[in-house]
């Protein structure tokens, strides 16, 4: 599968923004989202109010045992770079901690909005890569455009900002992309199963190129010594998937928060822009 080198150098400088940058960064994830121990946090917390863990310099008490306290949640978390991007330069360097609380309400708001633009971003960069998506060029600078404006706006254009509407056509744009790369791969004629077919799937080291996995529930299924040139992961669940020994160096619309909560080894291939989380042995 081809992707168009060009379009790769030019946004990723882009890319790397979306990088998390924790010390840039006052506490917001730990702060604004609600916490679900189930889910893999320390505790149920409500959104709004600092998670116990969370020291007075923003860093996290607990942050070396995270694995050996098995909380999942925390290191699956990626804010796609909205934690620095909302701290350092929409509300510059201040933090919620010194605001009053309608205004510290605000910047979780904002963080929340911010986050779900950088994720939207995150997707419509590695589009613009593709070779087989460049009929969607010109859409796809303007979407990506769009996300730049009004991140760059106040905090009262963000929360106004019609999300949804928007991710209507991204979601259109996306689509086209991927199932353009599914196409120049050869990709699986079989089609998608239903969502509970993938759960916990056993795939036998298959060759999955061009597979459309995108939303699929794919908690705890097997992809381990799996070919996945082209395979479309936009959206998928993949909590405890096992990727060990799979190829994903091709596939398509990963993010690292899924990296984070699936299971792989030193010989998982991924994408340059991910990293191979500390937790896989």
């Amino acid at each position: 599968m081809d992707r168009n080198i060009h379009m790769e150098n030019q946004f990723e400088d882009l890319r790397a923004q979306l990088h998390i940058d924790c010390g840039k960064c006052c506490g917001l994830c730990c702060t604004a989202l609600y916490f679900s121990k189930s889910e893999g946090f320390p505790s149920n917390k409500k959104a709004g109010k600092p998670c116990p863990n969370l020291l007075s310099d923003f860093r996290c008490k607990i942050h070396s045992q995270l694995s050996q306290e098995g909380l999942k949640g925390c290191i699956a978390y990626d804010c796609f770079g909205a934690g620095q991007k909302v701290t350092q330069m929409i509300y510059s360097g201040s933090a919620w901690k010194t605001m009053p609380p309608d205004r510290a309400q605000e910047m979780f708001d904002v963080f929340i909005r911010v986050y779900q633009l950088h994720q939207i971003l995150w997707y419509l960069i590695e589009a613009l890569s593709l070779t087989a998506a460049q009929k969607h060029k010109n859409e796809l600078k303007g979407l990506i455009l769009k996300i730049q404006t009004t991140v760059g706006n106040s905090p009262a254009d963000i929360c106004s900002f019609d999300i949804e509407a928007y991710r209507k056509r991204v979601n259109h744009v996306l689509k086209e992309a991927g199932d353009s790369v599914g196409e120049s791969v050869g990709g699986n004629k079989t089609g998608k199963l239903d969502e509970s077919e993938y759960l916990g799937r056993q795939f036998g080291k298959a060759d999955l190129s061009g597979q459309d996995f995108s939303m699929a529930l794919m908690i705890a299924s097997d992809l381990s010594g799996c070919k996945l040139r082209g395979t479309n992961f936009l959206g998928a669940d993949l909590r405890d998937t096992d990727l060990s020994n799979a190829d994903l160096s091709e596939s398509i619309f990963l993010t690292q928060m899924q990296i984070n909560e699936a299971k792989g080894n030193k010989h998982t291939r991924l994408p340059d822009w991910l990293e191979r989380p500390d937790h896989w042995k």
